[in-house]
Order: C-alpha cells, then sequence, then structure tokens
C-alpha cells in the first residue's frame, strides 16, 4: 500500500449522461477527460517537515499525466507516476507507486468539479477521488475498507507554481 496513497488524492459526486445505480457502470467520452482541466497544475500539501506535491499535465490526446512525491525533512518518502486516460471503454486513473505495479482505478463519476474512481479489489484505497474547491484549491480523498474496517483520509492541497527546482 503506498503511503502516497494515504496522503494525497479525494472524493466525489456523480453527474453523467448514463444512469449510475448501484452496480451500474459508467461510460465516458473521449471529451469527459476535458472536464478535468481545473486539476492540471501543480499542487502541494504543507505540513511540519513534510511536503506533498503533485502535478498534473492539462488534458490532451485523451490522456492526463501526472507525478508526485512525499519528502519528509530532506528524504523522498514516497514517489508515483500517474495518468488518467481511457483504459478500455471507460477513463481510469492509473497509478503507478514507487516503483511497484501499476493499479487502475475506473472512474465512476464525473463532474465539472469532482473526480471519483474506484478498484473494489485493490488492497488499499478503493477509491479516489478530486474534488475542485476554488481555482486554487482542491480537496483529495481516499476511502475504502482494510481488515473489514472501513477508513478514508482527505487530504487539502494548495495550487501551487510549477518549478523545475
Amino acid at each position: 500500500m503506498s503511503r502516497l496513497f494515504r496522503t494525497i488524492l479525494a472524493g466525489g459526486t456523480l453527474l453523467l449522461s448514463v444512469s449510475h445505480s448501484a452496480g451500474a457502470q459508467a461510460v465516458v467520452t473521449t471529451s469527459e477527460i476535458a472536464r478535468l482541466q481545473w486539476l492540471s497544475g501543480c499542487w502541494a500539501q504543507h505540513a511540519p517537515g513534510r511536503v506533498t506535491e503533485e502535478q498534473w499535465m492539462a488534458p490532451r490526446g485523451g490522456t492526463m499525466v501526472g507525478i508526485s512525491r512525499t519528502v519528509v525533512r530532506d528524504t523522498t518518502r514516497s514517489w508515483e507516476f500517474l495518468r488518467i486516460a481511457h483504459h478500455g471503454d471507460r477513463l481510469a486513473y492509473v497509478a503507478t507507486p514507487s516503483g511497484q505495479a501499476e493499479t487502475v482505478f475506473p472512474v465512476v463519476s464525473i463532474t465539472d468539479t469532482v473526480v471519483t474512481f474506484e478498484n473494489p479489489q485493490h488492497d488499499f484505497p478503493q477509491r479516489i477521488s478530486y474534488r475542485r474547491i476554488r481555482a486554487d484549491s482542491v480537496v483529495a480523498m481516499i476511502s475504502g475498507t482494510v481488515n473489514g474496517r472501513t477508513r478514508g483520509s482527505s487530504f487539502p492541497m494548495v495550487r501551487t507554481r510549477c518549478t523545475g527546482t
């Protein structure tokens, strides 16, 4: 289980052109990824001695590519390659944390301010979401069950300047 997953990612609601009820699969068109433009850019969560950074390229060619890392004092504790793209006929969040095998989380809901992905077979988290609060802030949420117990965390992030240094 990635520490980074425990320190980033968010929760949301459903607004799709298809009906979504328990067990229903959301089908997303290529244009749906454009609704996530608000997520592009650089984001950070700061805590004493710790910073988590996440950067997303703008939607282009049906894909958003992201990277993240968590640094505690002067040591990288976790890092992750991310992408949001079509996986089969659905949009999906694909995470490759700290060199582990990639995990696919298909979209279950998407609006102009919230996106939620879910993989019930994953150990933890099973649900990853991002919610736009304002142009300069998002809340990330992860949730799921571990050993039969429900767990979840939310993590506010603020937009930050993208730098190469």
